[in-house]
């Protein structure tokens, strides 16, 4: 059985925001500098608590943490490009919160998948260079549960 990674299954369902071609040629760990770009970097799987029941079991939160990049055209002193670029941000943060929230999103844990979280926070002009490229970032995190039994 060939089953999709936790990486693919989010870059697919990033690949539905209906504001941007998030899926077309999105790398991994690596991003170009020509507008357009897009590059999702994973920042790896962090523990947030381990509970042991009196048989053993162990139910685990766990959270994965990405950083969405993507380059974008920015010339200096541009403000109509800016407050669209801005707009934008916004616009696909809300739209993460609200696949959350309507369980569109992927889950990645193994139980209480109904409670599971999405978010995308922090989203904002990285970095801009004198080619005219902005560079905006959006962290991603996804909160879910794993459940552990002993045999």
């Amino acid at each position: 059985m060939n089953q999709k990674s936790d990486l693919d299954r989010l870059r697919e369902w990033l690949g539905t925001y209906p504001g941007y071609d998030l899926a077309a040629n999105m790398l991994v760990d690596y991003l170009d500098s020509i507008p357009g770009s897009k590059s999702l970097r994973p920042g790896g799987l962090v523990e947030i608590s381990r509970n042991e029941d009196i048989l053993g079991n162990v139910t685990v939160s766990n959270q994965y943490n990405f950083g969405l990049y993507i380059a974008v055209a920015k010339s200096p002193g541009d403000g109509a490009s800016a407050a669209y670029n801005a707009d934008w941000v916004l616009d696909f943060q809300r739209w993460v919160q609200q696949q959350s929230i309507t369980h569109r999103a992927p889950t990645f844990g193994n139980i209480d998948q109904q409670q599971e979280r999405i978010k995308a926070q922090n989203g904002e002009l990285y970095d801009t260079d004198q080619d005219g490229v902005g560079l905006y970032i959006v962290a991603l995190s996804a909160e879910f549960k794993e459940k552990y039994e002993v045999i």
